[in-house]
C-alpha cells in the first residue's frame, strides 16, 4: 500500500473525510493542504528531499479567497507535479461529472483514477486507493458508462476549432476566412460544413446551437 499521500481539497470537511479513508486504508503518513500552491511546493519539497509522495488525491475545483494563488485549480496543479514528478500517481475526486472533461484527464493529464463526490464516495474512493497502488485505472461506477460512449467519439483539433469558434458566436459562414488568416486547412466553406454536419450526426443534434449546447453539457469545449 501507499506509504506517503497527499491530499488536496479546500473544504475542511471533504479534507478529513479523505484522511479517514487514507488512515483506515492503512496509510500513515498523509500530508494535507488547502491551496494548490501549498500542494505543488509540498511535491517539489518531497522530489528534492528524495522522499517523494507515491500519491497525490486532489479536487478540480477550489474556491477564490483573500490568498493570491499561482495555480488556480486542479487540473492546472495535476500538470505541474507530474512535469515535477512522473512516477506520482494521481485520483481526482471532485463533483464533475461531465463525461468529456473526466475522459480528458485520463487521456491528456494521465490520471489514474476518478472517484465522484457522491453518497457512496468513501466506499468508492477506499477502492480506487486499492486499485491504482495495483497499477489499474479506476473509475466511479456510476461514470463507467457515459465515459465508455465518450471513448468511442473522436473529436480532432481541426473540430475542436470550429465548435469553440461556433461557440463565440462566429458565424459558420465566416469560419473559412478565420481558418485561412490562421492557417488551418481544410479552409473552404464545404470542408466545415461537412465536418458540422458529421459532428450533429455523432451527436445526434439537429442544429448549431443544439451541437454547442450539447458540447458543453459534456465538457468537450
Amino acid at each position: 500500500m501507499f506509504t506517503k499521500v497527499l491530499v488536496a481539497e479546500d473544504h475542511e470537511s471533504s479534507n478529513f473525510s479523505v484522511y479517514k479513508v487514507l488512515e483506515e486504508s492503512g496509510i500513515c503518513l498523509v500530508d494535507q493542504v488547502y491551496y494548490c500552491d501549498d500542494a505543488l511546493d509540498s511535491v517539489k519539497k518531497s522530489v528534492s528531499t528524495g522522499n517523494p509522495y507515491q500519491l497525490l488525491i486532489t479536487d478540480l475545483s477550489f474556491e477564490v479567497d483573500h490568498r493570491k494563488q499561482l495555480i488556480k485549480d486542479g487540473r492546472e496543479l495535476i500538470r505541474c507535479c507530474k512535469d515535477i514528478d512522473q512516477n506520482l500517481k494521481v485520483i481526482v475526486f471532485s463533483g464533475e461529472g461531465r463525461a468529456g472533461i473526466i475522459d480528458m484527464l485520463f487521456k491528456d493529464f494521465g490520471i489514474n483514477g476518478y472517484v465522484k463526490k457522491a453518497r457512496s464516495d468513501s466506499k468508492e474512493l477506499k477502492t480506487a486507493i486499492q486499485a491504482v497502488f495495483s497499477g489499474e485505472e479506476y473509475l466511479s461506477h456510476d461514470l463507467k458508462l457515459p465515459v465508455k460512449s465518450m471513448n468511442t467519439l473522436e473529436f480532432s483539433n481541426y473540430d475542436l476549432m470550429v465548435l469553440q469558434l461556433l461557440a463565440q458566436g462566429v458565424l459558420q459562414k465566416n469560419i473559412p476566412a478565420v481558418f485561412h488568416q490562421r492557417g488551418v486547412c481544410p479552409n473552404s466553406l464545404s470542408s466545415i460544413e461537412k465536418r458540422i454536419n458529421n459532428l450533429k450526426e455523432l451527436l445526434v443534434v439537429k442544429s448549431n446551437e443544439q451541437l454547442i449546447a450539447k458540447c458543453k453539457d459534456l465538457g468537450i469545449i
